[in-house]
This record gives C-alpha cells, structure tokens and sequence, in this order.
C-alpha cells in the first residue's frame, strides 16, 4: 500500500525538494502552500502528488487541508511540518512587534496547527498511529547572531516536538525533529547576501537533497523506532563552537 505524507511549505525550499524526494520514493504527497501554481505544476508532472493551497497560519485552511488529502489517501502516514521564514537579521531593540508577531505566526502557530489536524487524524485512523517530523533549526540549539524571531520561535518547536513525542505514545504517533544547517535555499541565500553586503564571510551551504534524504530516511522508519532529533549541516559551517 502506497504511503501518504502531507508536506507544509511545498511551493520551495527544503519542502518543495523534500517532495520531490518523497514522490520519487513512490509516495502520495500532499503539497502544502500559498503559492497554488506551484503545487498545480507538480501534480502536473506526478499523478501522486495533491495539490492542497492553503495558509499554515489560518485553523479553517490546514484542517480542510488535512482532511481533503485523507480523502484521497484514506490515512495519513506522516506530516513533514516544514513551513517557516527566517524573519529581519537584527539585534532585538531594531525588530518591530509586528515584524515578532509575523515570524511566530507561522513558524510557531503555524506548525503548532499542522501537527494538531496531524495528530488528531493520526489519533482517529485505523489503524491509529503515524509520524510528525517537525522542522527544527540548529538555531533551535546555538544561535545565529541577530535572529532574535527565528530562534525563538525554534526553541519552541524543540519543546512541542518533546511534547508531542511523549503525548502521541499511546496512539502510535512518533515526533521528531530534522535541525538543518545551511541547505542550498533561496532563503539561506538571501541571508548569506546579507552577510557579504556586511562585509562578512558568507556561511557554507550543503545540497538541500542531503537534507530532503534526510527526511525520507526518518519517515521510513517503522514506528517503533523514532529518529528524536537529528542534525544535518553544511560540515563546515560554524555550528560546533560558534558564538
């Protein structure tokens, strides 16, 4: 039987290679976005991908997302809740509240109602169970310097991926966690422009299907073994001892 995962943040970046990853794998995806050309581009080219347009920040959005995937599917096997934006590079006195309240809005409620509409259809099916793998950070660990929003809003994720790991155990629902340094995205692109026009050294980057593979690897598990936190970096980017 085919398996199902449903990937938030499909349209680009980590999200948009690890569903290539997972639909090449021979797996049903469903692709979770805004931006609908994308996803539509995809189905396009394979029959298991599905299409679901919504915003990870509005309730009705992801729970109608979840469930007209189940609809196709029958079940949902895994959520990879990957959507997230790197919000301003500033020291805390120069970020607005505003600016704050956008980056908490999706990094942090935005995945805190993916993995809720995951665990509750994960809870509901028969039979019970299934995997959350939640998009960490290793700033979600060691700080990069002037990301007051991201880090914060990734030490919360590490504390809602313990916590759904401990309160899925009674219906067979595994949560971890894939912290990713420095895959080849436009967003860590951005930032390392950012980082010349300072005049520092740009941070090394890794190809972004090493962190997709990654995720696969973790998804493919049976659930009665769980990956609870893994790293993945660009080997040479100052991770180990930065500060």
């Amino acid at each position: 039987m085919t398996k199902s995962i449903l990937i938030t943040g499909a349209s680009s970046g980590i999200g948009y290679a690890t569903a290539l990853e997972f639909l090449n794998a021979g797996w049903t995806v469903g692709l979770l976005a805004r931006r609908g050309d994308v996803l539509e581009d995809m189905a396009n080219t394979f029959d298991t991908a599905v299409p679901l347009p919504a915003d990870v920040t509005n309730e009705a959005d992801v729970d109608a997302a979840v469930a007209a995937f189940v609809e196709k599917t029958g079940r949902l096997d895994a959520m990879f809740n990957n959507a997230g934006i790197s919000g301003p590079q500033a020291t805390i006195d120069e970020v607005s509240l505003e600016q704050f309240q956008n980056v908490v809005d999706v990094n942090l409620t935005g995945m805190f109602l993916a993995a809720r509409a995951a665990f509750r259809q994960m809870r509901a099916q028969s039979p019970q169970g299934g995997r959350i793998i939640n998009n960490g950070s290793i700033s979600a660990h060691t700080p990069r310097p002037q990301m007051v929003c991201y880090t914060t809003t990734k030490h919360a994720i590490t504390g809602m991926t313990r916590q759904i790991s401990l309160d899925g155990r009674p219906f067979d629902i595994a949560c971890g966690q894939i912290d990713i340094g420095n895959a080849g995205t436009a967003m860590v692109t951005e930032m390392n422009d950012i980082l010349v026009a300072r005049g520092d050294e740009p941070n090394p980057v890794m190809d972004v299907k090493d962190a997709a593979r990654a995720v696969l690897h973790m998804a493919e598990l049976p659930l009665e073994t769980n990956v609870q936190f893994m790293t993945i970096i660009a080997t040479k980017m100052p991770y180990i001892g930065r500060g």
